[in-house]
């Protein structure tokens, strides 16, 4: 006698299909996502309250004027047509990309030859090197601008002393002529180093076996810096170009400092970080201000995007 068993689940077609266990993988994924926005929590809440905010602020008061009768009034882009037409601001804007277009190719220059020198292994103490070059950038700006402004002094400076002493005639470099270049040497000396560890860091990661096959080669150390170690350098130099035009457009401590040495050559707008600066806390302009801010943050923006977008289609072409 042969009994019959009954129907698979699978085999019978009005069975509902068989139960299937949540997938482990898909929660665990779930709660570290949600782990990872409680850590971010933090950066987020201090971006938005320390960047993100002041700058709506900042926008929002551009498009108010404070009059004598009536208080606060909108009145459009009032002050931002007053700020273009500002020839304080523009003069600061020009002295600000000269300051730019001679202090920062220095600059980098001399981070690169000594980033380059102390990773070339032949420099004795390259440590000590390393560090004295560096010791610069943890000095504030403002005890480094009164430090070279006294060095600069014609009367009680060290400069023009040492001038004095050889009788040769030093050039008075709190001048007109020569503030521009004073201030240009006080950020180069407290930068450098900051530059060169960027440029350092980025020459370490390359692989030692490059080096020896250019040995084997017959490649100099001067044909090793040109064809793998700038190539390599290429976006660490394009991170610290971007970096020294934000920093140059907010040029401030330095003149701000210095301005009590040299009154006359130094006004309240030499830089548009000044201007935007004496036209809020002195003039009480707050409105004002907040248009000249914005258009020197859009100027810096659009200078670094064109910077980094130039430095990318080179290398696409490449």
């Amino acid at each position: 006698m042969r009994t019959i068993s009954p129907p698979s689940a699978q085999s019978s077609g009005n069975s509902a299909p068989p139960s299937r266990k949540p997938s482990r993988k898909r929660s665990t994924s779930t709660g570290n996502g949600r782990f990872g926005y409680v850590l971010l929590s933090p950066f987020l809440l201090v971006f938005v309250i320390g960047i993100v905010g002041p700058l709506v602020y900042a926008v929002y008061l551009s498009f108010f004027r404070e009059r004598l009768v009536g208080g606060n009034s909108f009145v459009g882009f009032e002050n931002y047509a007053r700020a273009l037409g500002d020839q304080l601001l523009m003069a600061g804007l020009w002295r600000v990309a000269l300051f730019l277009a001679v202090q920062v190719p220095v600059m980098l220059a001399i981070s690169l030859l000594a980033a380059l020198a102390i990773d070339s292994g032949r420099l004795r103490w390259a440590a000590l090197f390393r560090i004295g070059i560096f010791i610069p950038y943890a000095v504030p700006a403002v005890v480094a601008s009164l430090m070279w402004g006294y060095l600069y002094g014609d009367n009680f400076g060290l400069v023009g002393q040492i001038g004095r002493a050889i009788g040769v005639q030093v050039p008075h470099l709190l001048d007109q002529s020569w503030m521009l270049a004073s201030i240009g040497n006080v950020v180069t000396w407290e930068f450098v180093g900051y530059n060169m560890l960027i440029l350092y860091a980025a020459l370490r990661v390359i692989p030692e076996e490059l080096y020896e096959a250019a040995a084997i080669d017959g490649a100099g150390e001067f044909r090793k810096a040109w064809s793998i170690k700038l190539p390599v350098l290429r976006p660490a130099l394009l991170l610290a170009t971007i970096f020294s035009i934000i920093g140059t457009f907010q040029l401030f401590n330095e003149p701000n400092i210095m301005q009590s040495l040299a009154p006359n050559v130094i006004t309240t707008s030499y830089t548009p970080n000044m201007y935007a600066y004496n036209l809020a806390f002195n003039g009480q302009q707050f409105n004002y201000a907040a248009a000249v801010a914005v258009i020197l943050g859009l100027v810096t923006a659009v200078v670094a995007y064109a910077v980094q977008s130039r430095a990318t289609s080179r290398e696409q072409a490449r």
